[in-house]
């Protein structure tokens, strides 16, 4: 083989560059698996860190992921009960002022359970959304700083395995993943 052939350079550079395992500067324990981050307000490292939720005072990981999903479901149920127990307690008047008189707190309460149901559907299709990407809130904003993603374009997904594989797993699958394993099996090659 002559030096500089192609055979010697691709033995020399590495095909699938290993992103490392890094001990958490906080809790400086252990070393953090990947997808996982420390949370300031909770003051442990999560598992597939999603985000902090000031509603529910707790970090949404890969343990309660799911019961969060469910627990915006069951809330968009009830705010839809809401609006329809609302809508259905107007009564009509003669005038508009003599209705507005009347209907005045269901107006505002059908306003106020209306904005709060918009916001809960943006919220859990963005999680829907996330969810059929199998990706989470941290990686989607915070791509650009996060070691394992960062030789992977904006559309690329080291993770995503199909809508319907993503979304099976999340909502069927009961258990803990290794996502190095998951991160190197889907790799390609960065050179």
């Amino acid at each position: 083989m002559t030096p500089g052939s192609g055979e010697e350079l691709e033995e020399m550079i590495p095909q699938n560059p290993v992103p490392r395992l890094r001990r958490c500067g906080y809790c400086l324990l252990q070393q953090q698996p990947m997808r996982a981050k420390h949370c300031q307000a909770c003051k442990h490292c999560v598992r597939r860190f999603d985000h902090h939720c000031p509603w529910i005072e707790n970090c949404v990981g890969e343990r309660n992921h799911r019961c969060f999903i469910i627990y915006l479901a069951v809330q968009l149920l009830a705010l839809f009960w809401a609006l329809q127990i609302a809508w259905s307690g107007f009564h009509s008047s003669v005038t508009w002022k003599l209705w507005l008189i009347v209907n005045g707190f269901l107006l505002a309460a059908l306003c106020v359970v209306g904005v709060m149901s918009l916001v809960v559907v943006l919220l859990l299709g963005c999680h829907l959304y996330l969810i059929s990407i199998n990706s989470t809130t941290w990686e989607f904003m915070s791509r650009h700083r996060i070691t394992y993603l960062k030789s992977y374009s904006d559309e690329e997904n080291p993770f995503d395995r199909g809508i319907l594989c993503n979304l099976w797993d999340f909502f069927c699958m009961c258990r803990t993943v290794v996502w190095e394993q998951v991160y190197y099996r889907g790799s390609h090659n960065h050179v």
